[in-house]
């Protein structure tokens, strides 16, 4: 992906995390939040030929390359976009499990089992003060750590493979329960694609975002 940006398609129907999410919260939230998103990202470089190329990953890795005036756009609605793309692809209808392999092994291995892993990852969630991500990475070697980030701001900069992100945005659930954050990630973690999140893992080693 480089510019002019596209809004990437979902590969399921806005009603197809039923009723864990409601379909129009998924419609507003990729066809209005993220849209806009990448609209000003191509706003941002439309005046900028010389970063036009670049990948979305190697315009977040270098930010404090970029033109002073333009760094917190991209920050801003680059990382939107980047992280949503991941997030809508980390979801699938019902879900899917985690199935015996190396993910699996890793999670066990760190955290004693998957419901010891949720309830972590929950409470990351749960603490991230205003909007903002709560990640499942991986360094180069595999070793998996819960990870926050703050607004749309990205895991790039400290170059840690994404497995799954966690949108605690109130855009991402207000219509459907409003100020309660704690049953939208209950809700979220049953249409987890856990056979997504593997295949994220599988590329922990070859994760090199200074050579985007």
């Amino acid at each position: 992906m480089h510019y002019p940006f596209k809004l990437q398609p979902l590969p399921y129907p806005y009603d197809a995390m039923e009723p864990f999410i409601d379909a129009k919260t998924m419609e507003i939230h990729h066809s209005k939040h993220v849209q806009t998103y990448v609209d000003n990202l191509n706003n941002a470089l439309k005046n900028q030929p010389d970063y036009q190329s670049w990948s979305l990953e190697k315009l977040l890795y270098n930010l404090d390359k970029l033109p002073q005036e333009i760094q917190a756009a991209v920050r801003n609605n680059g990382g939107g976009v980047y992280n949503h793309n991941l997030y809508f692809n980390i979801m699938a209808p019902g879900g899917k499990p985690l199935a015996e392999g190396p993910l699996k092994a890793a999670i066990d291995s760190t955290w004693g089992n998957l419901d010891e892993f949720l309830a972590q990852l929950k409470a990351a969630g749960l603490s991230v003060f205003g909007s903002g991500w709560a990640w499942l990475v991986s360094d180069s070697l595999g070793n998996l750590s819960i990870f926050k980030t703050p607004n749309q701001d990205t895991q790039i900069p400290a170059n840690l493979t994404p497995i799954i992100n966690l949108d605690v945005w109130e855009h991402a659930y207000y219509l459907k329960v409003q100020n309660r954050r704690a049953d939208y990630i209950d809700n979220w973690f049953n249409v987890i694609d856990w056979e997504a999140a593997a295949k994220n893992y599988a590329k922990h080693a070859e994760t090199d975002f200074s050579k985007a």
